[in-house]
């Protein structure tokens, strides 16, 4: 590797700084992406074009210097090979053909066969030579829950009306629901694995609207299975596992002990405050609120000192800078620029140990 040091902080080794990347880096935001995504038609026509997928995931490095890409594609591609009918609708967000609302489609539910998938695989292993060692590859899918949420609201949804319905009248529904999506994440993870994904993140985006006692049911128990199964396999159980719950503040010490390398936090968290609840079992990744990015170069750098001071001297630990959750597309690029700058050169005094 010519820069490795994602890959350090995972593991909690010394650095010589901060190493950042930002979740959905390769997006909207770039105008470069919007003219790839014209001319492939649509985002499914993107995200199923290895090429395309490869050119876009590297597009953000070529402008910022990031210390890891992260695959070009979407949590929603499990349930589109299992053959709900995946689509995007401008302004809308994603949207299926089919959703998960009756005993019948439930119960008919399986693990897909992963040929459906391949177009992933074969994005990550020519994301991965293309790169050739400039940084680490980051693979990813959604948690079981927040899938889930997708399945059987049908589209985007600010209620969750359907899934929680079926969770208080059909448990029993939802968790056949949920352990299919965690068998699927488990081999779809270890095929990117495979491929030559260098660290994986489990997305659980909507897990954070769950009440405490639902959360460690409905979508922590199937996280578990996750980190478990691809700690039990010999070709990955060394990859670096990074777990993200937004809105997930309250549940840290119990996502620290799944035996992950690393927790991603939104901006509601302390570092300071969650690093003394982990005590440094895990690095801690995050958490610049994005729309902080709407505001003017110095206030961005600001922010930035704000989050590395909180997190303090690194020691023990391991910081990896990132949003607090997906940069916006209406954020100016060149407000990347300067953030990134400011991660690596304000970070550098609290990893002495790293230089």
């Amino acid at each position: 590797m010519k820069n490795d040091i994602f890959l350090r902080a995972l593991k909690r080794q010394p650095v010589p700084y901060t190493p950042v990347w930002l979740m959905r880096q390769a997006g909207r935001y770039l105008p470069e992406y919007k003219a790839t995504r014209a001319r492939a038609g649509s985002f499914m026509a993107l995200a199923q074009s290895p090429e395309m997928a490869t050119e876009v995931t590297l597009q953000p490095l070529e402008r910022f210097d990031f210390d890891a890409a992260i695959l070009f594609s979407d949590i929603l591609t499990i349930p589109d090979a299992m053959g709900l009918g995946l689509s995007f609708v401008q302004g809308e967000g994603p949207k299926f053909e089919k959703s998960l609302r009756h005993e019948d489609d439930v119960k008919a539910l399986t693990v897909p066969d992963m040929h459906r998938l391949q177009y992933v695989f074969d994005a990550v292993a020519m994301i991965r030579k293309t790169l050739d060692g400039r940084v680490p590859l980051i693979g990813f899918a959604g948690s079981p829950f927040t899938v889930a949420c997708y399945m059987i609201e049908g589209q985007s949804t600010r209620e969750y009306r359907y899934i929680k319905t079926m969770m208080y009248a059909r448990p029993d529904l939802l968790h056949h629901i949920l352990e299919v999506n965690t068998q699927t994440t488990i081999v779809y993870l270890k095929e990117q694995i495979r491929a030559g994904a260098q660290a994986v993140m489990v997305f659980d985006s909507w897990g954070g609207m769950l009440a405490d006692h639902h959360y460690q049911t409905f979508s922590l128990a199937y996280m578990q299975k996750i980190v478990d199964a691809l700690r039990a396999d010999p070709e990955c159980k060394e990859t670096p596992i990074i777990l993200f719950t937004k809105g997930g503040g309250l549940w840290i010490d119990e996502l620290a002990q799944t035996g992950c390398d690393a927790l991603g936090v939104d901006w509601t968290v302390n570092l300071s405050k969650a690093r003394a609840r982990v005590q440094d079992r895990v690095t801690l990744q995050g958490n610049l609120d994005p729309m902080a990015l709407f505001a003017d170069e110095e206030a961005v750098r600001k922010e930035v000192r704000r989050i590395i001071d909180d997190f303090g001297t690194v020691g023990a630990g391991g910081h990896i800078f990132n949003l607090g959750h997906g940069i916006s597309q209406f954020t100016n690029p060149e407000i990347v620029t300067a953030l990134v700058d400011e991660v690596h050169r304000y970070s550098a005094q609290y990893h002495q140990a790293g230089n």
